[in-house]
């Protein structure tokens, strides 16, 4: 029973795979039937071009276009007509100059080999020497590194030192001002910033006064020598 069952199965199997065939060799025969009926109605446009009575253009009148009196119009007029269209092929090929051109773009865009070379090489030479200029001028920055951070720190302690005393400046007129004027005076407007800029104004004239007198005592002792022993 068992090995009846196994010769059922295999036989629908084989049908199965029967069948599949037999559907993809009807497929392939209808697209390539599909593909030849196309081919065989294919009916491309003809080029509307009339070699009996080809249009060339008029160079010496007014009325032709200045585009069709170029060379390269010359050039697409005698490949689609040839020697019908009355050009002679020598005047299509560039002069000595257009040539030289040709040859000087030529060379600058595709170079030979050695030239590539020479390139590369030119190229690699300034890369390194802006590659050693660029180290040295870091090394000299390194070396000028503890200076200018020691320059930094007294600069920085002289800016907070004056910073410091110009607060305790501003702080001591405005105790002067209040005990000049009393308490009721609101620091923060313009008649009491007024009378502290006054205030500022006399003190630094004071100063200068001082420093004068300074200088003055300081000329008149050097003036005055001892006298000489006898």
């Amino acid at each position: 029973m068992a090995s009846s069952m196994l010769y059922r199965r295999t036989a629908d199997l084989c049908g199965m795979l029967k069948g599949i065939s037999c559907l993809n060799s009807v497929l392939s025969s209808t697209i390539r039937s599909r593909i030849l009926l196309q081919a065989a109605s294919y009916n491309p446009k003809r080029l509307k071009l009339s070699l009996k009575d080809p249009y060339i253009p008029d160079k010496n009148s007014e009325k032709t276009p200045d585009w069709q009196k170029t060379e390269k119009y010359d050039r697409k007029l005698f490949g689609r007509y040839g020697s019908v269209s009355g050009i002679d092929p020598a005047s299509l090929w560039p002069s000595h100059e257009q040539l030289d051109k040709i040859v000087a773009e030529e060379n600058e865009w595709h170079p030979s080999l050695e030239v590539m070379l020479q390139n590369i090489k030119a190229r690699e030479a300034e890369e390194n020497k802006k590659r050693l200029a660029r180290e040295k001028v870091i090394a000299e920055n390194m070396a000028k590194m503890p200076k200018m951070v020691a320059d930094w720190r007294i600069e920085n302690l002289e800016k907070k030192k004056k910073l410091k005393e110009q607060k305790d400046s501003r702080n001591k007129l405005l105790t002067r001002a209040r005990e000049r004027f009393g308490t009721s005076l609101n620091p923060r407007s313009n008649k009491f910033k007024e009378l502290v800029a006054e205030m500022e104004k006399e003190e630094k004239k004071q100063r200068k006064l001082l420093k004068q007198k300074m200088r003055l005592e300081q000329e008149a002792a050097l003036t005055i020598r001892p006298p000489r022993p006898s």
